[in-house]
């Protein structure tokens, strides 16, 4: 299938198949963090209550995180090309929708449209870039990939900043939602009138029951977590929570039901046997509980707590970023030759860029915005040499056969890591900012994020015991 697709597209013109990816890439990386600078001024057009700033992050993440696997099947099973088209629309609309929201009910409901919408868009991406890029040229066109996810996470702070503060129209915060209609629109005409057509595959089977009740055991672990704040974390909500969990062991069952019958379970229920991956995955998951959280609450505390303007707030995650990028690129080489020593040396340094921003704020009463994005730059580079390298670490024992399982495993369970910081730690901080002060919320969630990196860098020593043993 690989020498077919490349016959059909010339080698010059497949660089503009991976602009027109990428582009979409970009788009979906923007919205992560161009949301996180508009939330609290979204919080205070639609009155809505700590619950709902959670679940607007939260809830696309859960149905990003159930569906990616899906979505990436039904490219196999329909065409990468008209499965993307699908999800680059879908995710126009959906973002169209965001923007015209009258409440935060409204708001989350079409959040949670916008993350299923993404599940398609998101793997045709690396699917096409697998299929065109067979050659001595993949290498550049993956590191134009990695280039363009770091850049996103700048464009989207920048511009999450600069819309709010323009108010295009009277538009506010809604800006930031409509500014994906034009570069939708644009990515599916080009994608329509360039991309190639790929043929299907045979075989590939569709687990929608693992997907639904994948969902349902997430929206019932973490769901409370986001609601237990504005209910007074009422006895109820510790039932859902125990009912989340038994779904989720259900799940399992349900899995290995499917695969006996013959069906394609959601996951590669051999890749459970495997020591290395488990602890690889659960490396991830604590790296990323405390990724987007981060973000969410650096947020927070910088415009509600210290007042500072979202345009301000927005561009002083930029040097992070640009550090991020920077650590990205050096990451790969020494990852090659040290393996996950560089990924343990990350979490150190991510460890070191949280303790001096705690201890900026401890000393300082109001921390500029150039004080504390000189101090994030540490935990910018850090994370950039942890996050970069860190598929491939856990990856790196997966049989070749069962990579596209693994990595859609993994993409999961790094999504849901998300949604679990954002909700846990969010509300852990809306609790500590009724209670005492933003500041205080701030503090202690610093605190659980050293905790979560020190986690993450254990199981990462642990991965390689079990590596070596292998």
């Amino acid at each position: 299938m690989h020498q077919t697709v490349t016959k059909q597209i010339d080698s010059s013109r497949r660089w503009w198949v991976l602009g027109i990816v990428v582009a979409a890439q970009f788009m979906f990386g923007v919205d992560a963090f161009i949301v996180n600078v508009a939330i609290p001024t979204i919080a205070v057009d639609l009155h809505a209550t700590p619950a709902q700033i959670e679940s607007v992050i939260a809830i696309y993440l859960i149905a990003y995180a159930t569906l990616v696997v899906t979505g990436g099947r039904l490219g196999d099973i329909h065409g990468t090309k008209n499965v993307f088209l699908a999800g680059v629309l879908g995710f126009t609309l959906t973002s169209l929708w965001c923007g015209l929201a009258q409440s935060g009910a409204e708001l989350i409901i079409a959040r949670l449209a916008q993350g299923a919408t993404a599940a398609l868009m998101v793997p045709q991406v690396l699917a096409t870039l697998h299929l065109l890029f067979t050659d001595g040229q993949r290498n550049r066109a993956f590191a134009v990939y990695g280039i363009v996810l770091g850049l996103a996470g700048a464009a989207g702070f920048l511009l999450g900043g600069l819309l709010v503060t323009l108010d295009l129209a009277g538009t506010g915060w809604r800006s930031v939602f409509f500014v994906n209609v034009p570069s939708g629109l644009v990515i599916a005409g080009a994608a329509w009138r360039i991309m190639p057509s790929v043929p299907r595959r045979a075989g590939t089977k569709l687990d929608i029951k693992g997907s639904v009740v994948l969902f349902a055991g997430l929206l019932c672990l973490i769901g409370p977590l986001l609601f237990g704040h504005d209910v007074g974390w009422a006895p109820w909500l510790w039932a859902a929570m125990a009912i989340g969990g038994v779904i989720l062991a259900l799940f399992l069952k349900l899995e290995h039901a499917v695969g006996r019958a013959g069906g394609m379970p959601l996951i590669d229920l051999t890749l459970l046997a495997d020591a290395a991956f488990l602890r690889g995955l659960g490396a991830a998951f604590f790296f990323f509980v405390a990724n987007l959280s981060f973000y969410l609450v650096m947020t927070l505390f910088m415009q509600r707590g210290l007042k500072i303007p979202p345009l301000e707030a927005g561009m002083a995650f930029i040097p992070l970023a640009f550090a991020f990028v920077v650590a990205s690129r050096h990451s790969g080489v020494r990852a090659r030759h040290r393996g996950t020593k560089v990924l343990i040396e990350g979490c150190a340094l991510q460890i070191a860029g949280l303790t001096a921003l705690a201890l900026v704020v401890v000393d300082l009463d109001a921390p500029t915005p150039i004080g504390l994005a000189l101090t994030m730059i540490i935990f910018g580079y850090g994370q950039g040499l942890v996050m970069a390298p860190l598929s491939g670490a856990v990856l790196s024992t997966v049989k070749p056969v069962a990579a596209g399982s693994a990595s859609g495993m993994y993409g999961t369970i790094a999504q849901i890591g998300n949604a679990a910081g954002v909700a846990a730690i969010g509300a852990l901080f809306f609790a500590l900012e009724a209670l005492q002060s933003p500041r205080a919320g701030f503090l202690v969630s610093l605190a659980l994020f050293v905790t979560l990196i020190m986690i993450c860098a254990a199981f990462l020593a642990w991965m390689r015991r079990a590596s070596a043993r292998s």
